[in-house]
C-alpha cells in the first residue's frame, strides 16, 4: 500500500541520505520519456518541500530539455538495504546553470564536482512511499570515477565549446548551455 504525504518528513529526509543512487524521470509532450540513474554526492533536501540536484555534463541534456517544456519531474529512492522501501519524490523542477542569478546560492549546498553543468532546483508537490519488498538487496561496491576523471582532464576551452553546441534534445527540444567549465574538486 502506498503513502501520501504532501513534504517530506524527517524518516524519509534520514533514508534519503543513505542512498548511493537515485533516478529521475522526466517527460514532455510528443518526446520520449526520460529515465535515468545518477550516482556520486548529489542529493540535496534543502527543505521538506524543495530539493535539488547537482548534474554533471553527460551523453544528454534531456531532464533540462524536458523540465523547460514541461516542468514536472520524478525522483525515485530504491533503499538497497532494510528496511524495504521505495521513495518517489513528485514535483516540478527547473535548470539553474552557473550564470543565473541563483547560482551561487543553491551552489553552496553541494561540492561542485568537475564537468558540473547544472542543478535541478525542485519544489516537492507530494512523496510517495511504497513497501520495497521486491527490491533486491544490495551492497555498494564504490563510485565510479570515470565521469569525474573525464571531466577533469578536459581542456576547459574545449569543453565549453562542446557543451555550448547541445542546445537541443534528442527529439529536438531546446536548452540552454552553462556558459563555463567548473573544475571542481
Amino acid at each position: 500500500m502506498a503513502d501520501f504525504t504532501e513534504a517530506l518528513t524527517e524518516k524519509q529526509i534520514a533514508m534519503i541520505a543513505q542512498q548511493p543512487v537515485f533516478f529521475v524521470a522526466t517527460a514532455a509532450e510528443d518526446a520520449r520519456i526520460n529515465l535515468s540513474p545518477k550516482g556520486y554526492d548529489a542529493f540535496r533536501v534543502l527543505s521538506p518541500t524543495r530539493v535539488a540536484y547537482l548534474d554533471l555534463a553527460g551523453s544528454g541534456n534531456e531532464t533540462h530539455a524536458h523540465l523547460a517544456a514541461d516542468g514536472r519531474i520524478t525522483v525515485m529512492f530504491c533503499n538497497f538495504q532494510r528496511p524495504a522501501l521505495i521513495l518517489r519524490i513528485y514535483g516540478r523542477g527547473r535548470p539553474v546553470l552557473p550564470q543565473d542569478d541563483e547560482w551561487d546560492a543553491l551552489a553552496a549546498h553541494f561540492t561542485l564536482m568537475p564537468g558540473t553543468r547544472q542543478i535541478f532546483d525542485i519544489a516537492v508537490e507530494s512523496v510517495q512511499s511504497s513497501c520495497g519488498w521486491g527490491v533486491p538487496l544490495m551492497a555498494l561496491e564504490g563510485e565510479r570515477e570515470t565521469l569525474k576523471k573525464a571531466h577533469r582532464q578536459s581542456d576547459p576551452t574545449q569543453w565549453e565549446a562542446k557543451v555550448a553546441e547541445r542546445t537541443r534534445s534528442i527529439d529536438g527540444l531546446p536548452t540552454r548551455a552553462t556558459d563555463r567549465f567548473i573544475a571542481g574538486e
